[in-house]
């Protein structure tokens, strides 16, 4: 039998189920620890982060400042640059990536898929044919070709920061 080691996966599944701060509410004011945060450009209103459990290399989410939980509740100038921002991410994702497609979207409530479900983002993903393989459709795991800390150091490159 071959085992398929993912220790970075140990703090998320450890962590379910138990007290949790809003990691947006924390990273969105605490610039002095972007490279840490994985936090690769920030706008007013809005950052640009690498998600930490992510599906595709390159798995960016754009996140307003504010707590809030429905795109419903964002004020106008906060979500006009959440969407110019998930603009910026595509263009870069394209340029870096070279993917065949991409996904762009909000998972909106815990039932919907949301990990952080009090605080609304947008999760854009660069995606390929055939990225959805056995391992993930049966062995439940994601193989990345690239490491978070490389990804960082791309696309923080990447958006000027």
């Amino acid at each position: 039998m071959d085992y398929l080691w993912t220790p970075w996966r140990y703090q998320y599944v450890t962590n379910l189920g138990g007290p949790v701060e809003c990691i947006f509410c924390a990273v969105a004011v605490d610039s002095s620890q972007d490279r840490t945060h994985l936090v690769v450009s920030r706008g007013a209103r809005n950052l640009i982060m690498l998600n930490r459990y992510p599906y595709t290399s390159g798995h960016l989410l754009v996140v307003p400042y504010e707590h809030v939980a429905t795109l419903e509740d964002l004020p106008d100038e906060t979500l006009v640059e959440l969407i110019r921002l998930a603009r910026l991410a595509e263009k870069h994702l394209r340029a870096l990536y070279r993917p065949e497609g991409l996904n762009l979207g909000f998972n909106i409530g815990r039932s919907a898929g949301a990990g952080v479900a009090g605080h609304i983002h947008l999760h854009a993903l660069p995606r390929w044919t055939g990225d959805t393989n056995f391992m993930t459709s049966l062995g439940e795991t994601r193989v990345l070709p690239e490491a978070l800390e490389t990804t960082w150091e791309r696309l923080h490159a990447a958006f000027g920061a």
